[in-house]
């Protein structure tokens, strides 16, 4: 059993949810969520907002999943995060469960 969390710009919610369906993933959870990215290194002018902290609107998603269906996420999301042009990206982690009562 692995615990699959994905985080991305609130953007992509629509499409993470059919990532999810079309790999797969039957069941699984979510919840908006605000971002946060100090942009204090980064030049004024390069920064749209003129300002030092960045927050958004993301969206955090998780589920309990078999391994097997781990590489098809993870496959479905390199290829989104790939033709995508937008220099935000949808993020994956996973975890390896030891011990749970799912079944």
């Amino acid at each position: 059993m692995e615990l699959l969390i994905i985080t991305a710009v609130q953007f992509f919610e629509k499409e993470i949810k059919q990532l999810l369906k079309q790999s797969g993933v039957t069941a699984f959870s979510y919840t908006n969520v605000k971002g946060y990215k100090d942009q204090s290194d980064q030049p004024m002018e390069s920064n749209w907002f003129a300002s030092n902290v960045g927050e958004y609107s993301s969206v955090l998603f998780y589920a309990f999943v078999q391994a097997d269906l781990v590489d098809k996420v993870t496959a479905a999301i390199e290829k989104f995060n790939s033709s995508q042009q937008s220099s935000s990206k949808v993020h994956m982690a996973v975890m390896n469960i030891k011990s749970s009562n799912f079944k």
